[in-house]
């Protein structure tokens, strides 16, 4: 495609970006990156950039700090290198939790990164499945925000699982299973949360709905220790679930969550490939489906100025 360029911005998303641009039919851009004995990093464009459309591909394998740092200076090589407009593309965006002001003296470091990337020189942003939606407004530039949720769809789609029924982790993510449910035809459930003593964490004691016998499937944006997941996994077997699957769109597993996940009664855990799954963490029980194709296509849209409004989740 002409004046369109890829770049991955770090080793860890090499892989992400070569997908995306085995979609695109094009060469992925060169780019030179180093450490100087100083544990600085530096950055060279190796080609003309001059007046292209450049999409920036970075991923969040840890070191994250490490990750933000490779994004910001690349940004700034390649707007140095006179760019016509620079995208920065984040299957993950980093410190997504960190999205409010909740306890006192503490920072919002998704609006920190927001202002981060905008004064770098970025133009645009896309990503996937924000923790918070109201990280999109932390933006004065435009940020596209896709889903995850019809690949997860077609992976249990062809699974052909019967029976099944769509349950909620807590209240706040019964909208997104209530949608879940409504592509599978079934019935939804919700995990009943309540707070014991003067202990802040909310305990899972029951189930809303009739799950006995039944498929259950949880969804969730990201899983990370796999605590809330885990809870919900076994609440559901107490009241009588047949078998449990579990999809998320980011696979953040720190932690305990891989051995959570491998003695868990969880029969199968899919996840999308927006955070790398290193070697040591991959397992029988996790599957991985690609979301790369999704990200090269709404890169063809944004690239070609079309609307890519198909692609988002707008409910």
């Amino acid at each position: 495609m002409e004046n369109l360029k890829v770049f991955a911005c770090s080793d860890s998303a090499e892989k992400f970006t070569e997908e995306i641009c085995n979609y695109l039919q094009i060469e992925k851009g060169n780019i030179t990156r180093m450490k100087f004995k100083n544990d600085n990093n530096f950055v060279q464009i190796a080609e003309t950039v001059r007046d292209k459309d450049v999409f920036l591909v970075q991923t969040t394998q840890p070191p994250v700090n490490e990750r933000i740092m490779e994004l910001l200076i690349t940004i700034d090589a390649v707007k140095r290198a006179s760019a016509k407009r620079i995208t920065v593309v984040l299957p993950y965006y980093m410190y997504s939790r960190s999205d409010k002001k909740d306890q006192p003296r503490i920072p919002v470091t998704a609006k920190l990164l927001a202002q981060l990337i905008e004064a770098a020189g970025a133009n645009r942003v896309l990503t996937c499945d924000l923790h918070n939606k109201a990280i999109q407004a932390y933006f004065n530039i435009n940020c596209d925000v896709l889903t995850g949720e019809s690949l997860l769809e077609k992976y249990f789609d062809l699974k052909d699982i019967d029976n099944k029924v769509v349950v909620a982790t807590d209240a706040g993510s019964s909208k997104k299973a209530y949608k879940y449910a409504e592509h599978f035809n079934c019935p939804i459930a919700l995990v009943d949360k309540r707070r014991e003593g003067n202990d802040d964490r909310a305990i899972a004691t029951s189930v809303i709905g009739d799950i006995k016998g039944k498929n259950a499937l949880i969804f969730d944006d990201e899983v990370d220790t796999a605590g809330s997941i885990m809870e919900t996994v076994e609440v559901c077997k107490k009241f009588g679930a047949k078998d449990v699957y579990v999809g998320c769109t980011h696979g953040v597993l720190s932690g305990p969550a891989i051995e959570r996940l491998k003695n868990s009664e969880i029969k199968d855990f899919v996840m999308t490939n927006t955070i790398p799954l290193p070697k040591e963490k991959q397992i029988e029980k996790i599957s991985v489906v690609s979301i790369s194709e999704l990200f090269g296509e709404a890169i063809r849209r944004i690239h070609t100025e079309t609307s890519i409004g198909e692609l988002f989740d707008v409910n």
